[in-house]
């Protein structure tokens, strides 16, 4: 049973010092909680990002070969803002990711590598708010990272990794998705908004074939509006909402 859309949303636990967020293209963080992010790394967490794809069929305007590099650039630098320094990509196809056992071992490889006590992913479920089709990318990419947080602690489920000197993990204490629908957590966004809309801004090869509004305009009127949404719920702070699974 799900909880009224009205509740309050609680704290995020912060007795944690790794994080691990996985998604599925380079921006997709910063549209959904790089806020948070921020403010995690500024209290000394350690944060990093994984990502399935380089988002090379993102821009309609530019050929995959050129598109997937860039992108790649631009998520490095977005990641820096917020005091990320580790960005990985698993090269699997943007646009064509499958769920299946090839992304959970992929996923579950870089869990026993990084070994978080939080798991961060985004929104797996088939709409937006009940109003907007999720991409498929996005669909199997939660899915097999709510999944492979198991898988990483389980030494008979993918043991070929342990040949590769990654042995079983099972420190995850939590899954937190971003951009859920019924999120029961939140994370104060003031702190971290200004860098969270910076972060944003640095795709803006994306954000410019995206839309003909100002970048910067764009970028904090949605940030500021998707943080004013949640915090309707977090005492009237600006916040980032979280659907909390703990493990």
């Amino acid at each position: 049973m799900t909880q009224p859309r009205t509740s309050p949303l609680q704290p995020m636990p912060d007795d944690w010092q790794r994080a691990l967020a996985v998604v599925a293209h380079p921006d997709d963080l910063e549209y959904g909680c790089a806020a948070a992010i921020a403010a995690w790394t500024d209290g000394g967490r350690e944060v990093v990002y994984v990502l399935a794809t380089r988002g090379e069929a993102g821009i309609d305007t530019l050929d995959p070969e050129k598109c997937g590099p860039l992108r790649e650039r631009e998520q490095r630098a977005s990641a820096a803002v917020v005091g990320v320094s580790t960005v990985e990509f698993l090269d699997h196809r943007d646009g064509v990711i499958e769920y299946g056992t090839a992304l959970r071992r992929d996923i579950a490889a870089a869990i026993r590598r990084h070994r978080p006590e939080l798991v961060i992913t985004l929104n797996h479920r088939d709409t937006w708010g009940g109003a907007i089709w999720n991409t498929p990318d996005h669909v199997a990419v939660g899915r097999a990272t709510l999944d492979a947080a198991a898988d990483a602690g389980n030494r008979w489920i993918f043991p070929e990794l342990a040949g590769q000197d990654l042995e079983p993990w099972n420190g995850v204490r939590w899954v937190a998705v971003a951009g859920s629908d019924t999120p029961t957590h939140a994370v104060d966004a003031g702190p971290g908004l200004d860098r969270a809309v910076r972060s944003l801004l640095e795709h803006r090869t994306y954000i410019e074939a995206l839309t003909d509004e100002d970048p910067e305009t764009y970028a904090r009127d949605f940030l500021t509006s998707t943080a004013a949404a949640a915090g309707e719920r977090f005492g009237g702070k600006p916040a980032v909402a979280f659907e909390l699974f703990g493990r």
